[in-house]
């Protein structure tokens, strides 16, 4: 990371941006199931789409504690933002890691830029949590491959300009699948229909059929090492949404205590009454707690870290969320209040990267091994 950057520095300049361009925007675009597309070039803009990009391809080159404080910022404004920006750059990161020369030659720079933005195609309409039982084949087509299948629940699918697709490419269980990185605009690259979802509703989160031929080039580091590779990008992606839901949790505290002094019952502003209080304090210090346990996972980081960040920081974005539509009342559940919007959000969180059941099975097993 470039010493005159510092982790104050990104993180006031991921809250001015969400102050001034997404906070004021987010009900309109709930509402349409809609995100700019300036808002996501100002983004780019910004090098925001390179946080986790290093400085010879373009990139921003930031530690992963400024990664996702950056992140926690942005979520704050809009949750969306940080699915994408998590996604896309959990993404570079597998380049970065398991790609060739070439494709980091051909991706990244482009990536860091915003001028490619990514999507993440893994999950099918039976192989959810039980990633390892995907269906969808890449056979040998000449020097190339071709992919068929039919992938659920890709975010950013129909506005993505290249996916990376998990494919079984043996027979042989997790050890079958392989990972290829598909330029959106292929022919056979089809987005089938967009799903209609109960929050992060700006998502364009789309169903992709695939009858696709790739080059040979296509394949992302070893033949069936895909799974091991997704499991990689996964740890990191937690993170990323682990600092979503500390944003969306953050931002919902804020807009209960705003409401709590202004909010006046029995002559008296309700942040006076030990109920409020007590669910306030309560809010700030579980808040507290899982953004302390996420920048610990991020300075050491492990796949049973990744999972426990994620697990805490999601729930507390639920239950905070769930106090501030109790401390707002029958307001609260109007959707005219921010704060109906942000428990929706929050639910997301404890679903997607792997659901918290998931996150307990893989800190359960970490314990013996």
């Amino acid at each position: 990371m470039s010493e005159a950057i510092d982790i104050g520095q990104v993180r006031e300049l991921a809250r001015e941006f969400a102050s001034e361009q997404l906070r004021p925007y987010v009900e309109h675009w709930d509402r349409d199931r809609e995100l700019p597309s300036e808002t996501l070039d100002a983004l780019a803009e910004l090098g925001f789409y390179g946080m986790l990009i290093g400085e010879e391809h373009g990139g921003m080159g930031f530690d992963l504690p400024t990664y996702l404080a950056a992140l926690e910022e942005l979520a704050w404004g809009e949750p969306v933002i940080t699915l994408l920006l998590s996604i896309h750059n959990a993404f570079g990161s597998l380049i970065l890691d398991h790609g060739s020369d070439a494709q980091k030659s051909r991706w990244l720079e482009a990536m860091a830029g915003g001028r490619e933005r990514a999507c993440f195609a893994l999950s099918e309409e039976n192989a959810g949590s039980d990633a390892a039982s995907l269906a969808a084949r890449a056979t040998r087509d000449g020097g190339g491959w071709r992919i068929v299948g039919e992938k659920k629940w890709v975010t950013h699918g129909s506005r993505a300009t290249v996916a990376l697709v998990a494919a079984r490419t043996s027979d042989d269980g997790a050890r079958g699948v392989s990972l290829f990185l598909v330029p959106t605009a292929t022919a056979g690259v089809t987005v089938v229909q967009r799903e209609t979802t109960l929050g992060l509703r700006a998502a364009d989160v789309v169903t992709l059929k695939l009858d696709v031929r790739v080059d040979g080039d296509a394949l992302l580091g070893q033949m069936g090492k895909g799974f091991a590779y997704a499991m990689q990008g996964l740890d990191r992606g937690r993170l990323g949404i682990a600092a979503q839901a500390i944003g969306i949790a953050q931002a919902a505290l804020d807009h209960a205590q705003a409401y709590a002094a202004e909010r006046r019952q029995f002559d008296t502003a309700i942040r006076e009454f030990e109920a409020i209080q007590f669910k306030l304090a309560d809010m700030a210090t579980r808040i507290e707690a899982a953004r302390s346990l996420l920048h610990a996972a991020a300075r050491a980081p492990s796949t049973q870290r990744s999972a426990m960040a994620k697990l805490f920081a999601s729930e507390t974005a639920m239950w905070v969320t769930t106090q501030a539509v109790q401390i707002f009342g029958g307001y609260g559940y109007m959707r005219d209040y921010p704060v109906e919007k942000l428990m929706r959000d929050a639910k997301a969180t404890e679903i997607y990267e792997g659901t918290n059941e998931i996150q307990r099975v893989v800190i359960a097993r970490a314990l013996y091994a």
